[in-house]
Formats: C-alpha cells, structure tokens, sequence
C-alpha cells in the first residue's frame, strides 16, 4: 500500500531481457534501510526489489506488467516515481494507492493556470466512470485531486493541477501532449461501483 506522495525520482540504468524484463534503477534511497522483497511503486506500478547496491535497485517487470503500462517507461533513461511501501505510523497525506494500474490515460493538454500547470487527460471508458470531480486519482503514481469530469467519445476526459512543489519533484512537470500515463483510481470508487453492481 502507497500514498501516492512521491519521495524520490530514479532513472532506469538498464533494461536486461530475461525471462521478465529485468531493469536496474539508480535511486537516492539509502538501500541499507531496504530490504530484499520490498516494494516500491515506480510511476504507480507496484514492483518487487530483487536485488540492490548502495545507489541502486533491481526490478523484474512481467510481460503483464509491460502490456498494461506504456512502453516508455521501461526504457534505459526513463525518469521514474518512486515510493516505498506505507509504513504503520507513517502520515497519510495523499490517498490509498495500490500500486495496481487500472488503465493508461492520453495527456490531450498542457497548459499553464496561474502558477501551476492545468493538465488534460482522457482516460479509457472502461474506467471512467470510477471518475468523480473533487475525487482521488493517481497519475503516474501521484496522488492528485480530479478538478473537473466529462464523458466524450471513446473516453472520458479529466482536468488535474500540477502545483510547483509537485511538478519540481515529480516527472508530471515533464509531460507534453500525446504522452501516456498510468491511472489508478480511488480503491473506495472501486468497491463503490462494485456494491451497486450487485444491487
């Protein structure tokens, strides 16, 4: 379980084919304090440290993994999100984020709303009724409130802001029209659907 508060941004040293794609991932983590097994969210998809040194950790990435998630972001290069696991007694400051992505999103719009970045995303149809204005979404493993909501064809379109803090330490400040991100939405919105389903 995550909070979709970011607290480091790594870079995919290397990308090894296997029988998974294993990837090597240079972090700021004092990797003492991170023990074999650990998970860490990496651009909101929850993944198992199979190996580490002391700047750096390593990933196996299923074939699952990769056809849920854009390609991109299995690249030697990719700048990556990074959280470790909740702890008991570590503050909650974002949502409850599974590390689970839920489908991937089409950035339709970048542009600037005072000091902050307004972003424009459309999200697959399947899930966008788990969508809700003033509700929880995480964006490439970011926790982010939805400011706005619509139905359009094929999908449905959602407004987010990227504040200064957020877009400086996070790699939402790098994204451009036509990039994909990863989506999860609110756990909460899911069992929701789920209970009114079987009414």
């Amino acid at each position: 379980m995550f909070t979709g508060i970011i607290t480091d941004i790594g870079t995919v040293r290397s990308a090894e084919e296997r029988s998974d794609l294993r990837l090597t991932i240079g972090c700021g983590y004092d990797m003492a304090g991170v023990d074999l097994g650990a998970s860490i969210a990496c651009s909101g998809v929850c993944l198992t440290v199979v190996d580490k040194g002391n700047d750096w950790f390593a990933v196996d990435v299923s074939t699952e993994t990769q056809s849920r998630t854009p390609s991109h972001m299995w690249q030697e290069g990719t700048k990556l999100n990074l959280e470790r696991a909740l702890r008991v007694g570590d503050e909650l400051g974002g949502h409850f984020v599974t590390g689970h992505v839920d489908g991937m999103g089409d950035v339709l719009n970048v542009a600037p709303e005072g000091g902050s970045i307004r972003l424009s995303i459309r999200a697959p149809a399947e899930i966008g009724s788990y969508i809700a204005g003033k509700g929880s979404i995480a964006l490439d493993g970011v926790s982010l409130t939805v400011n706005d909501v619509n139905d359009a064809d094929g999908g449905t379109d959602f407004g987010i802001n990227i504040i200064p803090h957020t877009a400086a330490h996070t790699t939402l400040g790098r994204l451009a029209a036509g990039d994909r991100v990863n989506l999860e939405i609110d756990v909460l919105a899911r069992y929701l659907k789920r209970m009114a389903a079987s009414q």
